[in-house]
């Protein structure tokens, strides 16, 4: 792999560390009574509300419908993902360092498996908050389950939620297509 490879290899790797300061995931509610909307923001290490009282705000919608609380401190994953991502990061380096094309195939191999199980687990703990409902809960809907959509839009009673990427996903992402191209041109040589 020439010097310039080497580089951008190192830069693919060096860019996670966006990851750990912006939003991976980011999920929306407008409701008629939230019309300024309401939503919170998934990091690496954090559930956070946009505004000030997003969180408190959802847990006191999810209380009605006999939804858990959403507490970060309660999802191991959220304690795991920072070193996850450091393990990126630094293994991205050493291969940049030895400059071995199969290993960058590698490291995308690892990559999109850690992505895939990600999304995997978001889906699965989304369905557990929006299917496993208290049944004391003060409000009860037959057949009603409140699971978010793991992306795009969906009408929960009167509530519509939206689930999409946020700017560390895109950075991500980019990460990995830089090393995808890196990978594609040293092949070459």
């Amino acid at each position: 792999m020439d010097t310039r490879n080497r580089i951008l290899m190192a830069v693919a790797a060096l860019m996670l560390i966006g990851v750990y300061f912006t939003p991976i995931w980011s999920i929306s509610m407008e409701a008629p009574q939230y019309p300024e909307g309401i939503g919170m923001n998934i990091s690496i290490d954090n559930i956070e509300g946009k505004n000030e009282n997003d969180l408190q705000n959802i847990n006191g919608l999810n209380h009605y419908i006999g939804m858990k609380e959403i507490n970060p401190d309660s999802i191991p994953e959220l304690k795991v993902m920072p070193y996850i991502f450091g393990f990126l990061i630094l293994s991205g380096l050493v291969i940049a360092g030895i400059g071995k094309p199969k290993w960058i195939l590698f490291w995308l191999g690892l990559f999109v498996l850690f992505a895939i199980a990600g999304l995997v687990d978001f889906y699965l703990w989304g369905y557990d908050y929006g299917h496993n409902l208290n049944p004391d809960a003060p409000i009860k809907v037959p057949g009603m389950t409140y699971q978010p959509p793991l992306i795009g839009s969906k009408q929960l009673l009167n509530i519509n939620a939206t689930s999409l990427p946020h700017i560390g996903f895109y950075i991500s992402l980019l990460s990995m297509s830089i090393a995808g191209t890196v990978w594609w041109r040293s092949k070459k040589d």
